[in-house]
Order: structure tokens, then sequence, then C-alpha cells
């Protein structure tokens, strides 16, 4: 963030350095073609955290600056290593977090309340980094710090750091300020520890991720390394599914599916009543998410149609009343899923799912040999599998039932995550096994977006006599879609007919 606090997010690296270090020559800088004279400004930010440090825990932090440079800032670690700078106007109260800055760390405080922890007094002298066509490429921010810890009777704490934060800059100046800096004597930082003595003593090691497993391994790792890389995924589509990101509810679904279909799949392996109570919660995220990706699909998927239809055959406002009805589902599910979001339910979901991870009930079947352990509950879920698919296939007369395919569906998912758990020790054979499950049920995914398209189509059909409106236009659809019905169902049985073998070990 840059030094007026403006509003958004930036990408920027921290460095600590001596009190009496002098300031690289920044104008050597690839791109750079002068450095602007230091503006220096005074300011105070107040650190909010939980009371147990949760954010500092995860090199988090979230301050509220007053005086000319008022706003809220909340730091992150990424994925690349860098830091995400998100910043948010003051507000009107003294110690609300904003909106926009919450819904990003929800996900780790819960419905623990955030509270003042330390206070910070900062004189920066602000350096912009200017490229040859003027714009500001970086800015460069050299903070002399004191820190006050909210009730605590120690002394005042005193430091210094530089901070590059990227403009319009790119990779290669970040990268290129990073080595000067070092080569000056400053040490790699994070604003989230070493800037912040007070903190610094409850940051640690974010939780490292589950060990990919080995092929002759134990059971367990398996399990607990697919479970935690679909944990991780869940958290990471917490806050774009707040911010009303699309993708984000498809990926957050996904993940709470996977969860759900591991846990069943592998339940053996975990002893009590923590599968039962985790599946339960699991489907109620899951069909909250449900409802409104649903809807997205549906809209798309008659836009599309719709834009293909001749305009002499689209008959009355039939776009309008479509979108009108599924804007309004779109709605009602989004405030829905929101509102859940922030329940006590929610929260502890997470706190099962992260206490799971953290001390996993093993039953003594979890230690015995990953591939045959594995590779028995995958055949149970390809018989399983083979069980619904026969069932379609015994239909009298060569009759279509929703409901069987849709079992058949969901058959095939669960046999697609259960091999996607075991690649690390089945190998190509596991692989391909998913591969073949993941397009039956994408064939029948197609199936099912029609029973929901031509259940809407036939509701909104019927009303249009109240609106004094011509209905042809929705029987048409609703016969379009039951031809794309028939044409998935075809696709199922031509990948059912070369469907491998089932079994992951050679």
């Amino acid at each position: 963030m840059a030094s007026d606090c403006g509003y958004g997010t930036k990408t920027g690296r921290a460095f600590v350095v001596e009190e009496s270090a002098p300031l690289p020559a920044l104008h050597t800088l690839p791109g750079v073609s002068r450095v602007e004279q230091g503006v220096e400004a005074e300011f105070e930010a107040v650190y909010f955290d939980t009371n147990d440090f949760v954010l500092a825990a995860r090199g988090i932090t979230l301050e509220r600056r007053t005086g000319p440079q008022a706003c809220w800032q909340l730091e992150q670690p990424a994925d690349d290593g860098e830091r995400r700078v998100s910043s948010s106007p003051p507000g009107r109260g003294t110690d609300g977090v904003p909106k926009t800055l919450l819904q990003l760390v929800r996900v780790h405080v819960r419905d623990k309340p955030l509270v003042p922890v330390t206070r910070v007094l900062t004189r920066r002298v602000l350096h912009r980094l200017r490229g040859s066509g003027d714009q500001v490429l970086a800015n460069i921010l050299d903070d002399h710090l004191r820190s006050e810890q909210q009730g605590s009777s120690s002394g005042d704490r005193r430091w210094r750091e530089w901070a590059i934060e990227l403009d319009e800059g790119n990779q290669d100046l970040l990268d290129a300020c990073n080595a000067l800096c070092a080569g000056s004597g400053a040490q790699r930082g994070s604003r989230g520890s070493t800037r912040r003595p007070e903190l610094a003593q409850h940051s640690r090691q974010p939780v490292q991720a589950a060990p990919p497993p080995k092929r002759k391994g134990d059971a367990a790792a398996v399990v607990l390394f697919f479970l935690d890389q679909q944990v991780r995924s869940l958290k990471e589509q917490d806050p774009p599914v707040r911010s009303g990101e699309p993708e984000g509810v498809h990926k957050m679904r996904v993940a709470s599916r996977r969860l759900r279909s591991c846990l069943a799949t592998y339940r053996k392996l975990l002893a009590g009543d923590t599968v039962g109570e985790l599946r339960g919660e699991l489907k109620w995220l899951a069909d909250l998410l449900g409802e409104a990706r649903d809807a997205q699909v549906i809209q798309d998927r008659l836009r599309d149609v719709l834009a293909r239809e001749p305009a002499e055959l689209v008959l009355g406002p039939v776009a309008r009343r479509i979108d009108e009805q599924l804007t309004a589902d779109l709605k009602a599910a989004r405030t829905k899923t929101l509102r859940a979001l922030d329940t006590k339910r929610y929260f502890r979901l997470l706190d099962a799912l992260d206490a799971l991870l953290a001390d996993p009930p093993l039953t003594a079947l979890a230690a015995e040999p990953a591939r045959e352990v594995i590779g028995r509950r995958v055949k149970r879920e390809a018989k399983r599998l083979r069980r619904v698919v026969t069932a379609v296939e015994q239909l009298p007369g060569g009759a279509t039932d929703a409901h069987a395919l849709h079992e058949v569906r969901i058959g095939a998912k669960r046999l697609r995550y259960a091999a996607e758990a075991a690649i690390p020790v089945g190998g190509k054979r596991a692989q391909r096994l998913a591969e073949a499950a993941q397009r039956v049920q994408q064939s029948l995914g197609v199936h099912q977006d029609t029973v929901l398209t031509r259940d809407l189509l036939r509701r909104l059909g019927a009303g249009v006599v109240l609106q004094n409106e011509n209905g042809f236009s929705y029987g048409r659809l609703h016969a379009l879609e039951q031809f794309a019905a028939e044409n998935a169902e075809a696709a199922f049985r031509r990948e059912w007919k070369r469907f491998p073998s089932t079994s992951i070990n050679p």
C-alpha cells in the first residue's frame, strides 16, 4: 500500500534495517529514471487481533491508522512469498473493522472478537520511484517505529524498517530492490512479525501442508494428505465467496463435496463419530452453496440457448422473464449463503476440520499398507457404481429415470474422488480410473442440469397465462433441453462401454 493509503490491494516486501543504515542507491534500480525527494509524515496505527492472536500466528496484521493517512490496512502472506496489502477507508466508527477487510480474515478469526493489541507510532519518509514516462513504479517507505503493547507495563520498543510497494512496476523491480536492500545489510522481514515485536512473539510458522504419501507408506498418509488439500481449498475460497465471486462458490462447493466423499470412502480409517458428524455438516454447506451455483448454471445455459434461437421463435419477453427469475433466485441464495457463513454452525465446522487434521482419530486399519487398504476402498466404490449402473440398464423398455441417472452421477463422483486420493500410491492406474469416472460424471452432470432447467421452464411456461403472454418459446426451450438430456445420456452410455478396470494395483 502506498503512503497515501490508496485503497485496494498491492504487492510488497518488507526489510528490517539498522537505525543508522543509509538508504541504498534507489536510482540504480531497473526502469527507474528518478527518485522523488522524500516526503516525511507521522501517524499512529493500532493493531487488531483476537485475544489469542489468531492473525499474528498466521503472519497477518490488521491495523487502523489515524492522522493524515487515516485508513484500515490488512497485510497477508501470499503463496508466492510476497505480501498482499489491502486497504479501506477509516469509516465512521473508531474500532469497527471494515467489512471488505473482515471478510478476508473471517475464515481465520471466525466468531472471535477483534480487539486492539498494539499501538505503533511511525515516522515515515516516502520516496516515489518514477519511470521514463514519469509514472510511479513503486513507493519506498523508510519507517522509524515505536510501539506500545496494549495492557502491558513493558517499555516502548523502537526499530526501523524499509518497504517497497509496487504501483506500476513489475516483478523484476521488486526482485532488484530485494537484492539492493540485502546488499545494504537489510534483512528480509515480514510486517506481520519482525516489524512489530509485540506480535512477533505470537507469530509461528504456518501450519505445514500434509506431506505427500509414499507408495510403500501407510493408508493414513494417503487419506490425511487428500483431506488436508481439500480443507485448505475450502478455506481459500471463503473470502471469494463472501465477496460474491461465482467461481469461489463453485470451488468451495467442490471442496466440501470432496471432503464428504473422502470421509465416506475411507471412514473405516477414522474412529468414533467423526465421519458421520462431519459428513452431515459438509452436506449442509454443499447444499447451501449448491442453490447459488445451480441458479448460475441454469442462467448461463439458457442465455446460450436463447442466443442461438432464431428471433422469430422467441415470442414475448422470454429472456427477461428467465433472467428476472434466476437473478432473484441467485440473490436469495447468496443472501442465505452469506448468513450461513457468519453462523456458529459454520465456524464450528471449520474448528472440527482443523481438529481432525491436528489430531486424527485413526484406527488400526489406517496403519496398514496404503496400496492394499486404499486399493480395497477404491474397488468398493467401483462396485457401488456398477450396481447403480446396472439398475439403470434394467429399467423396463429402455425408459429413462432421471433419479437413477443422478445416482449414477453421485457414484461416479465418489469413485473419482476415491481414485484421485489414491493416485500417490496407485499411479497411472488410479489416474486413468479417476479420469474415466470424471467423464461419466460430467456427461450426467449435463443431464442433471437439463433436469433443473426443464423444471424452471415448466414453471415459467405455466405462469405466462396469468401475465397474458405466449408460452410457445418456453415449450420449445423445454424440448431443446429434453434433446440435450438424451444426448447427455447417450454420451454416458458410450463412456460406460469403455470404462477401464477398476483395480489400481497391478
